[in-house]
């Protein structure tokens, strides 16, 4: 074997077994889809190379993949970090109930909890310190305030480094030259927040804990190999382990290689780990036994936002951790509802990010439009954009964001060499309409005036950051496609590790989870 493990992405899920196995002297290689990125290099500084097409990502291999189906619309990263690179810093450990029902009996919380602490402490997760609330934050309290709610606001846990003796206005624009470098304790250059509103666009500050900065540099000091722009393809079981093939994309075209190991770790993210698993059983038909519950119970998390207007306040929704506090309703006391709300961000970058989408499409005579490349999405991030593009308008905008517990219904299906979703919103429609009449109602009580996405008012369009599902664990082959160790079915030495194994929504942040999983995961394999 040239490898003992071959780890296929390099989120929390790839990342997290990639550190933890080279801790147990594995000789470990990472397939990532993306680029190793930095802080030169980001989009948010070079305002270019935004877009990742799953169906060219020799031509596109850029920072934010946006898939569109019928009614939903799904964002990801792609890059050395995965999901660490876009997501809003979020670290949450979910309510003990979360883990009652849909699980295999071994995972409960706590199970669980051991490998909570772990990932919090590798990514040395904090609140904001209060002297630097931004008007989001302090928005939030009032709001639970003037609806007798005040117990139900909290702080959010965030894998940040702050300075908490950075004095903060947020009326003054964010100034990188008041970060303070030094290095972290896994050895890594990084400064302190400033505030600069780029968490999902690359922090130029480096202040957040992306998995590129804790995780993947302890891997790669005991010998793990990272090799970016590298599509994992086929993996196909050979004598004493698995073939992994993959498509280089650095050179624009596609260059194929594969490699051989005795364990391969799947954690490509929901879509990736789903669709690449589709094409092994129904296409190659290399692991023709997978289960036939690859794809079933998909779930968006509940994600759902609400932008308002408050004309007579500046929210400044583009300064400061993209988000940072919230008000929870996880115990169901809302119609019966579970889920939170959160003060959003948005980046005042959308704008430029639609001009680049425009340009590359205009240059590229085989798409057609914005809607070829970002699909339903491409409604609601126009939105946003008209917003950016008028900053005196943007700075009254509050981004109300939530998270919930939906039906966890969807289901992926592989058809014409392309992975789609099959999503129904009925069984889910009474938490999203439940969490647009909270919104409001926090809009309204605190002086805003709610504009919902047209997509959403019009055909009940929604887009999601945070895909779970699809590689759902169960008891067996019957109701799951991998165990509660993350080992798939039928495949000794096959593993999933990441948000496609998560068996339903979670209502809170997932990245903590879906960390505390792999922890537990590669603590298990035996090596």
């Amino acid at each position: 074997m040239d490898f003992d493990t071959i780890i296929i992405g390099s989120g929390f899920g790839g990342a997290i077994t990639a550190c933890r196995l080279a801790a147990k002297n594995q000789r470990v290689l990472i397939l990532e889809r993306g680029r190793e990125w930095n802080k030169d290099t980001y989009p948010s500084a070079t305002n270019a190379d935004w877009i990742w097409s799953q169906s060219r990502p020799e031509k596109y291999h850029g920072w934010l993949d946006l898939r569109g189906f019928n009614g939903m619309s799904v964002a990801q990263g792609a890059g050395v970090g995965g999901g660490s690179l876009v997501y809003a810093n979020i670290s949450r450990v979910p309510p003990e109930s979360t883990f009652r029902s849909g699980w295999p009996a071994e995972i409960t919380a706590k199970e669980l909890a051991q490998y909570y602490a772990k990932v919090g402490e590798m990514l040395e997760v904090q609140p904001i310190p209060t002297q630097q609330w931004n008007p989001r934050v302090k928005l939030m309290q009032e709001a639970a305030q003037k609806l007798n709610q005040s117990n139900r606001f909290e702080r959010l846990d965030l894998a940040v480094r702050f300075d908490p003796n950075l004095q903060y206005d947020s009326s003054d624009p964010p100034d990188i030259k008041k970060t303070t470098i030094e290095l972290n304790i896994h050895g890594e250059q990084q400064g302190k927040c400033v505030h600069l509103g780029e968490c999902d666009i690359g922090c130029r500050a480096y202040a957040k804990n992306t998995l590129d900065k804790n995780y993947i540099p302890e891997a790669r000091k005991k010998g793990a190999q990272v090799r970016p722009l590298c599509l994992a393809t086929n993996i196909e079981p050979v004598d004493g382990g698995y073939r992994v093939y993959y498509d280089e994309l650095a050179t624009g075209t596609r260059v194929s290689g594969s490699s051989t190991a005795t364990r391969v770790v799947i954690a490509a993210g929901s879509l990736g780990s789903t669709e690449l698993l589709f094409r092994c059983r129904d296409v190659t038909r290399t692991l023709p036994n997978l289960s036939r519950r690859l794809g079933k119970n998909w779930s968006s998390n509940g994600d759902f936002l609400t932008p308002a207007l408050h004309a007579l306040r500046n929210i400044w929704p583009d300064r400061g951790p993209t988000i940072g506090s919230a008000i929870n309703y996880l115990d169901g006391s809302q119609a019966s509802q579970t889920f939170w709300v959160q003060d959003g961000g948005i980046p005042n970058l959308f704008n430029k990010f639609f001009q680049d989408v425009r340009n590359r499409v205009q240059a590229d005579p085989e798409n057609h439009g914005l809607d070829d490349i970002l699909g339903p999405a491409s409604s609601l991030l126009q939105h946003f954009a008209h917003f950016a593009e008028n900053l005196d308008i943007f700075k009254h905008i509050m981004p109300w964001f939530s998270q919930g517990v939906d039906a966890g219904n969807g289901d992926l299906v592989f058809a014409n060499g392309a992975l789609n979703l099959n999503w129904d919103i009925t069984a889910s429609l009474s938490l999203f309409d439940e969490i647009a009449r909270k919104h409001r109602e926090l809009a309204e009580c605190t002086g805003g005036i709610p504009l919902p996405s047209p997509g959403w008012v019009l055909k009940k369009d929604l887009i999601t950051p945070h895909p779970l599902g699809g590689c759902n664990m169960g008891k067996s082959v019957a109701d799951g496609v991998v165990n509660h160790a993350g080992e798939v079915f039928g495949y000794p030495g096959l593993y999933v590790a990441d948000g496609a194994i998560i068996p339903r929504a979670l209502g809170v942040n997932p990245s903590r989870t879906i960390g505390a999983l792999a922890e537990r995961i590669s603590s298990l394999m035996n090596v």
